[in-house]
């Protein structure tokens, strides 16, 4: 039976942006408090659209530097500082919303890919009501 040799020698993961923003998506559209919002163009509804978010990833310590082998054993992939756009039910505590999604976003982050959510900034774009109507499931113009 072979060994496997230590998490700071077997190699590098890297992550894409873009694999993180889906991420950072996800945990934010489960929260309860996310609500979708109505896209139109030229006033027609085209859809729905969930939050959206830009990510900056901050790498973690470098190969050979004092702490790279610290990080690596831990999982310790860096850090990411986050933009996140999206619309809240009303009523609701826009403060307690947000630390909620900040607390999922950086649990799934951690849990998934070992990155730490450094800095999130939101923007709220709409307050939703809560029992707002669902869209027709056919379309209006036929």
């Amino acid at each position: 039976m072979s060994t496997l040799p230590e998490p700071a020698e077997r190699g590098v993961l890297e992550i894409d942006p873009a694999v993180l923003r889906k991420i950072v998506g996800y945990a934010a559209d489960t929260a309860p408090a996310t609500r979708h919002r109505a896209r139109r163009v030229a006033g027609l509804d085209v859809g729905e659209s969930g939050p959206t978010a830009r990510v900056t990833r901050r790498p973690g310590p470098a190969r050979g530097t004092v702490g790279a082998a610290v990080g690596a054993a831990t999982g310790d992939a860096g850090e990411v500082d986050v933009r996140l756009r999206l619309t809240l039910a009303h009523p609701g505590s826009v403060r307690a919303a947000v630390a909620d999604v900040r607390e999922r976003i950086d649990a799934d982050l951690r849990r998934t890919t070992g990155h730490r959510l450094r800095g999130l900034a939101v923007e709220v774009e709409a307050l939703r009501p809560e029992d707002a109507r669902p869209r027709p499931d056919s379309p209006r113009v036929q």
